[in-house]
């Protein structure tokens, strides 16, 4: 029986099997809307608040606006802020988060505007 066929399968599976394991751990998949309201309450709330009032003590301190006033920006106008921060008061997190996770951060905190009314 020859031997080396066997041989090189594993040699292969056990090099491309660990990397196809590493590559799929760095990369950051979509959030479904609970991951996105997760990560929002994690950290956005703690100036926007979890009702995206901005009625928290950072939010007042920034002078954060509600998300019912916010929501008169683009999406685009959003993602853009949340990527590259805005003044001295929100850092941005482009280095942070994903493309995916920074437009479903958006998403849900553009969806907070139509109980916030």
């Amino acid at each position: 029986m020859n031997l080396f066929p066997q041989r090189l399968i594993r040699r292969v599976l056990g090099i491309a099997l660990p990397v196809a394991a590493l590559a799929c751990l760095a990369l950051p998949g979509k959030l479904n809307a609970q991951e996105a309201a997760d990560l929002y309450n994690k950290k956005c709330a703690v100036c926007h608040a979890k009702d995206g009032s901005g009625n928290t003590a950072k939010g007042k301190k920034a002078k954060v606006k509600p998300v019912h006033e916010n929501i008169a920006h683009s999406e685009a106008d959003m993602i853009k802020i949340v990527n590259d921060g805005k003044g001295d008061d929100m850092d941005g997190y482009k280095k942070v988060y994903s493309a995916d996770q920074i437009k479903a951060l958006v998403d849900y905190y553009r969806s907070l505007a139509a109980s916030s009314k």
